[in-house]
């Protein structure tokens, strides 16, 4: 698909395998130079929401942009909120900025209301 962009060609001969559902960087598949990606972008946007990964285009040989589906950008930009929730949770925690659930449930009644459960 393209040419290596770092390391060196001796690497090739290892061959590792990787299994379909890696989201490692894969040299070989993954690294684009932008003149390859002017020539065949109308191919590469179509081929997006089949990546496995993102695919890094390098300028002089240098990484100078990532590409990837909206879908990926979502599910990433979804998997970071999330680690950052958490991580602000354990952070309240730490300190002591935490309620047990009788007063969350005075808290949410007195700003809902009383809530009857459906049978």
């Amino acid at each position: 698909m393209s040419k290596l962009a770092f390391g060196s060609r001796a690497s090739e001969s290892r061959t590792p395998r990787y299994s379909a559902t890696t989201r490692t960087l894969q040299v070989a598949e993954d690294i684009m130079p932008i003149a390859e990606l002017k020539a065949r972008l109308s191919e590469v946007v179509r081929g997006l929401e089949t990546r496995p990964r993102p695919l890094v285009i390098t300028l002089n040989g240098k990484p100078a942009a990532v590409v990837m589906s909206p879908r990926e950008y979502d599910r990433l930009s979804y998997q970071r909120r999330f680690v950052q929730a958490v991580e602000a949770g354990l952070s309240d925690a730490d300190v002591g900025r935490t309620i047990d659930d009788r007063e969350l449930s005075r808290r949410v009644e007195q700003r809902y209301g009383r809530r009857t459960r459906k049978r």
